[in-house]
């Protein structure tokens, strides 16, 4: 066995410094990883070797990547190229366009351990139009109450948890709380800045796909982030232009959609969290497929046995997975077996958290007021909820206005707490992940509230399966039940 450190990701300021001192080189770029790695399934070389050459000719290395990928059609090659962007004074609105995609990895400016400070964007659609002044004061004004709301906050929670607040070390983590509540005012037109790493393949569907959106802002982002990759690596980017996919297909459903729908008349649910789609006998899904796992039979046949078993021997199957398990590790691969969707209305703020669980499907319809907002119980407390109301008022009056002249650019005035409908689809595998994770007492109340509500939801229908799920904080108790002291 051998194993050889092929490279890994460093500073572009340090490849800048090392080009400079070292002379012009055209073999600083993923490109060559790609091209060695594509040759492996037909050159019985040994990998370094091919990767030395790969270096010694660029060009050649490009020829090939563009070859391999744009005749051949193995678009795989280029997920060996990788890059890190740094992301900085874009939308809230427009970072959940770049979040969509899950072959990613993002690390985002938190608005619940940052104070904000003003800085929004203006975009292209309102810049220079009548609506500029309107937009700007109300934005202005949001921030304002995010201020007054913050201090009065802070206050009120110092006080209230007056013994963590005498250890100096906890003053952080009380302002935190202040700030994750007073940025529900704030609006999605707010700047934020992230830090993404992403292979090329998924780059060049990002630029693809941000080509062809309605926001300029978006568009404008798709073509930053080509500018910058394009002389680095233009072997392995090739599909990265808008086209008629991307442009029509949500559009012309938009249009036939609505036409359908008006000739047959509906209304939609009220509720805000709904389990709408399950596999049916979850449980006995699972059990089986352990069994699966453990045996020489096939599928069926374990299924037939596990449709005998009493619910105890069934139950026994589920304990005997996870009696070795602690609070961080997974639930066995055999549980995403069992699907689970569910349609939930929420803010803002708990999208935010709730679409960084990028292993589940989710499609979601754009912000509506009318769905009404999410009002942080503290708000209450401090006596604020009529303010808040009314600044919700404020800006919903103004994003009337800005939807009658361009209704893409009207949410970037919402805030935080201003709702939209997902539809998000999970197998329990990672409806545990969400459990464990936003379920603790350590997250935000938002996200914990949602979390909450679709487990027990889900425990409904897979009793056993859910038995065991929780947050972390709660591991040792829910394990107790299940197993005794």
């Amino acid at each position: 066995m051998k194993v050889k450190l092929a490279g890994f990701n460093v500073d572009a300021e340090v490849l800048k410094e090392i080009s400079e001192s070292a002379g012009e080189r055209d073999d600083i770029t993923p490109e060559v990883l790609s091209a060695s790695y594509a040759r492996i399934s037909r050159d019985g070389r040994p990998i370094d070797e091919i990767r030395r050459e790969a270096r010694l000719e660029v060009e050649r290395a490009r020829k090939s990547n563009s070859s391999i990928i744009f005749k051949m059609g193995h678009h795989s090659v280029a997920e060996h190229a990788v890059f890190n962007l740094d992301i900085l004074g874009i939308s809230r609105l427009a970072m959940e366009e770049l979040e969509k995609f899950r072959l990613s990895s993002y690390t985002e400016k938190s608005q619940r351990y940052i104070t904000l400070n003003n800085d929004f964007v203006i975009p292209d659609e309102i810049k220079r139009s009548r609506l500029e002044s309107i937009f700007v004061k109300t934005i202005r004004k949001q921030n304002e109450t995010y201020f007054n709301f913050f201090e009065k906050l802070k206050k009120h929670l110092f006080n209230k948890h007056r013994e963590l607040a005498l250890d100096e070390k906890n003053h952080n983590l009380i302002e935190g709380w202040a700030k994750e509540d007073a940025r529900y005012v704030t609006a999605l037109a707010t700047e934020s800045q992230v830090g993404q790493t992403v292979n090329a393949r998924t780059l060049e569907l990002i630029l693809r796909r941000f080509a062809s959106q309605e926001l300029s802002e978006v568009r404008s982002l798709g073509e930053a982030i080509y500018r910058e990759i394009s002389g680095v690596a233009p072997s392995i980017v090739l599909f990265h232009k808008a086209n008629n996919r991307d442009l029509k297909t949500y559009p012309g459903l938009k249009a036939m959609a609505t036409a359908m729908i008006e000739a047959v008349g509906t209304s939609a649910s009220t509720n805000d969290t709904e389990l709408v789609e399950f596999t049916p006998g979850g449980d006995d899904v699972i059990a089986a497929a352990l069994l699966h796992t453990s045996t020489d039979l096939d599928y069926p046949a374990c299924k037939t046995c596990v449709e005998k078993f009493s619910r105890n021997k069934i139950m026994d199957i589920f304990r005997t997975a996870w009696r070795n398990m602690e609070f961080y590790d997974s639930m066995p691969r055999e549980f995403e077996y069992a699907d689970l969707t569910f349609n939930v209305s929420l803010s803002a703020a708990c999208f935010g958290q709730l679409k960084r669980h990028r292993m589940t499907t989710i499609t979601s319809q754009g912000y509506e007021p009318a769905l009404g907002v999410t009002v942080p119980e503290s708000f209450k407390d401090i006596g604020v909820e009529k303010e808040f109301r009314e600044m919700v008022k404020r800006t919903e009056d103004v994003y009337g206005q800005i939807k009658k002249e361009n209704p893409a650019a009207a949410p970037y005035i919402l805030t935080n707490a201003h709702k939209k409908r997902v539809l998000i689809k999970m197998n329990a595998r990672e409806l545990y992940h969400i459990s464990r994770l936003r379920e603790d007492s350590h997250s935000q109340w938002d996200i914990r509230n949602k979390a909450s509500q679709m487990t027990q939801k889900a425990r409904e229908v897979m009793p056993m399966t859910f038995s065991f799920a929780g947050g972390k904080d709660q591991f040792g108790e829910i394990r107790e039940k299940i197993f005794g002291k």
